[in-house]
């Protein structure tokens, strides 16, 4: 009777164990990632809702990709210049940041967590290093939510802006992204 007891215990500690093994990584395909950068002549403020990412508590990583082409302009023409001219979507189809983080993220509390993200950005194929803190909270029904926000300048990945246009283009963009992450099972 005791090695029964005994079995069904390590075999309990075993399922409860895995269960929060398979729960460490959070993951989404909708995150909404915009940028916003503004002069007198031109507003410029794209949004896409088809970013995905990815959110690993156990090895403190954080990815998150998103396809060119599915930012939407409030002008066509915007949409078109961006993707033909400037970000050369056939050429470089994706924006990708990789990361890594130090803080511990508490899956028991629902308050707001804080943590600084350190890791790499690729954008039409130039490669630069990017830190930026991300706001987490973790919702009742086990989802997280996350927040970020961070700037980013067109020169920086040798995306070319001719001089007819470039008092209608901001130097510096305001990046956020947000998402709703789901547990892996």
């Amino acid at each position: 009777m005791k090695r029964q007891s005994f079995m069904w215990t390590i075999m309990l500690y075993l399922f409860i164990g895995a269960g929060t093994l398979f729960a460490q990584k959070y993951i989404t395909r909708e995150a909404t990632i915009a940028f916003y950068g503004e002069t007198a002549l031109e507003t410029i403020d794209p949004i896409s809702n088809q970013g995905s990412s990815v959110i690993d508590i156990e090895n403190k990583a954080l990815a998150y990709q998103v396809q060119m082409k599915s930012f939407r302009f409030r002008k066509a023409l915007m949409e078109e210049h961006f993707n033909e001219n400037y970000v050369e979507s056939e050429t470089y189809p994706k924006a990708v940041f990789r990361g890594q983080f130090n803080e511990d993220i508490d899956l028991n509390t629902t308050a707001e967590q804080t943590i600084t993200v350190k890791g790499n950005m690729n954008l039409h194929g130039v490669d630069r290093a990017l830190e930026t803190t991300c706001v987490i909270k973790v919702n009742e029904d086990g989802t997280l939510e996350l927040n970020s926000e961070f700037q980013l300048k067109p020169k920086d990945f040798d995306i070319h802006i001719p001089s007819a246009v470039r008092n209608k283009i901001a130097e510096t963009f305001d990046v956020t992204v947000k998402g709703t992450y789901k547990p892996v099972n």
